[in-house]
């Protein structure tokens, strides 16, 4: 059978976003048929439509979501039809070496669905990042799909699929913001602010907020900054460094994915620090950098490798948000 839903394409780069029918068909092996009930506008969504990911349209848009398993094909045995489930970005496949190292989040073998949803003329599309949840019923690889309890506000869990994974990632996972820290967060959007709450979480006692929007600036405060930087109004990396006693921090985050703001979290970070890319960069732009710099400097330069909030102890994180509004 093949479903006959609207969901949101963009067919050419920055082309107008529209509201097309789209055909998906039911599970094959593997797979599984999930209804939306709600989906996060990623910056990412921005960056397929301009085509600063790639130039594979039309892309089905949408990524960061939550829904319910209304089918499921041959051999799937994580979920059945019903469960309520975040969508991971891909599925890994839990033999490959970096698996076997018990280091699913380098999966070198991940999958999506591999039938495709097309446009009624037999377009195929390309879903973002595997996923395409800008639309009513979607179809991905099995194991992509992780189960949350029933009780989960839709509204905020969606964002443990990429957001708030990617934020609280970047501190806890790739940056492993430990206890007495100091950590500077810049860029304070949606990952930028989850990677703020990740800092606090892990016991970081400077946790330092970089962004030229006051209303961001204050979001950060209350999800755990214990202090905040307006990059319009002074130097970020002047700032960070005379919050950490002239140091630099032991921990700085990128959230923006751009060559300026990579550049200020390199020279803000302590000699032995480490820098974290989280913000999504586009093809064309370009790092320079002193490589005696790089040399001089220790520490480490990461980027944040997450593919699946399942590994990501969503069973931890969803508790924040229950039925009855409170958090844990």
């Amino acid at each position: 059978m093949v479903h006959k839903v609207k969901g949101a394409v963009v067919r050419g780069k920055n082309a107008p976003v529209t509201i097309e029918t789209v055909l998906v068909p039911d599970p094959g092996p593997g797979e599984a048929l999930v209804d939306i009930l709600t989906s996060g506008v990623c910056h990412t969504d921005l960056h397929y439509k301009l085509g600063g990911i790639s130039d594979d349209f039309p892309f089905l848009l949408g990524h960061e979501a939550t829904g319910v398993v209304s089918a499921v094909g041959a051999g799937v045995t994580n979920v059945v039809p019903g469960d309520r489930v975040i969508l991971n970005w891909r599925a890994v496949c839990g033999t490959c070496r970096a698996c076997a190292k018990g280091q699913p989040q380098y999966c070198f073998n991940t999958a999506n669905a591999t039938q495709k949803m097309t446009l009624e003329d037999g377009t195929v599309l390309s879903p973002a990042l595997g996923i395409g949840a800008f639309i009513e019923k979607t179809l991905v690889a099995a194991g992509q799909c992780t189960k949350v309890d029933d009780d989960v506000d839709p509204g905020a869990v969606g964002l443990l699929g990429c957001g708030l994974m990617a934020g609280l990632g970047a501190a806890i996972n790739t940056g492993n913001v430990k206890r007495g820290d100091s950590v500077a967060v810049i860029g304070c959007g949606g990952v930028g602010t989850a990677a703020i709450a990740g800092a606090a979480l892990a016991g970081a006692t400077t946790v330092i907020a970089v962004d030229r929007d006051p209303k961001k600036l204050a979001a950060a405060k209350k999800l755990g900054a214990t202090h905040t930087v307006d990059a319009t109004a002074e130097d970020a990396v002047t700032a960070i460094q005379a919050l950490t006693n002239g140091f630099g921090a032991d921990v700085v985050i990128d959230a923006v994915g751009r060559p300026e703001t990579y550049k200020q979290a390199f020279y803000a970070r302590d000699l032995a620090g480490t820098v974290v890319l989280v913000g999504v960069p586009t093809p064309e732009m370009m790092l320079e950098l002193p490589l005696l710099d790089v040399f001089g400097r220790g520490g480490s330069s990461m980027t944040l490798k997450l593919p699946s909030p399942k590994w990501a102890k969503v069973p931890y994180y969803d508790r924040w948000w229950s039925s009855d509004g409170r958090t844990y």
